[in-house]
């Protein structure tokens, strides 16, 4: 038999030399690729907003999940966090400011203010002092700084959205201990404060557009109202 013909010595390295380059070309990336993923921990897939929000506190009867104008089939998850966030905050100083209507129109002689405040909620804010407005703000951008720091991504790496490992609503703030530990009573309360900052918000624009109308307080466009319908 003829012998076999190997290539030569030479030829075998030079091919030995570049399939190993190229296995190391191919490998090299992929490697890093693997680390830098273990560096920043499993990746987060992110839930459809529509599907987030369903997960969320809030949905209660008769409406169940109350989107009429279907904005949540084109939202994502960062977006409605965004939304319910913005609810939190809106309707905390809605039950606040409902509170103000009732409680100011009723204190009219308060000595805090020398006794000069009357006549219905909307009027009132013109009728205070120097001095009281100044420390209202301070206080207000101290509160507002502090929800940022808690609650809100760094602006250069992601602008305009919330940390995702921030508890929504959540600012540390429970001096009472009045927050329970059990998770279905968390849920119900957090969807009891959802509902409450709901209705105070529609009152409060009630309210505002109520004493625009007829210059009347509150109770007494009430008390007038019982009377013309009951006779009293």
């Amino acid at each position: 038999s003829s012998p076999l013909n190997y290539p030569p010595p030479t030829l075998l390295n030079k091919m030995f030399s570049s399939t190993m380059m190229r296995g190391a070309t191919i490998v090299k990336p992929c490697m890093e690729v693997r680390q830098t993923a273990a560096r920043q921990g499993p990746v987060r897939v992110q839930a459809s907003g529509l599907e987030y929000a369903k997960t969320l506190p809030g949905i209660s009867g008769p409406f169940g999940l109350f989107d009429p104008a279907g904005l949540l089939n084109d939202a994502d998850e960062s977006t409605v966090r965004r939304w319910r966030e913005a609810e939190l905050t809106h309707g905390r100083v809605t039950m606040l400011a409902a509170l103000g209507f009732v409680v100011g129109e009723q204190l009219e002689d308060f000595p805090l203010f020398g006794g000069n405040i009357s006549g219905p909620a909307i009027n009132q804010f013109q009728q205070v002092g120097p001095g009281f407005w100044e420390p209202l703000v301070l206080f207000i951008g101290v509160c507002e700084a502090y929800r940022v720091a808690v609650g809100w991504a760094n602006p250069v790496d992601n602008f305009n959205s919330l940390k995702s490992n921030y508890d929504l609503g959540n600012l540390g703030f429970d001096p009472l201990g009045l927050c329970p530990t059990d998770a279905d009573e968390l849920y119900e309360l957090k969807t009891k404060e959802l509902n409450n900052g709901r209705l105070a918000m529609i009152s409060v624009a009630g309210f505002v557009a109520q004493e625009f109308v007829n210059n009347t307080e509150i109770f007494q466009h009430l008390f007038k109202t019982l009377e013309a319908d009951v006779g009293l």
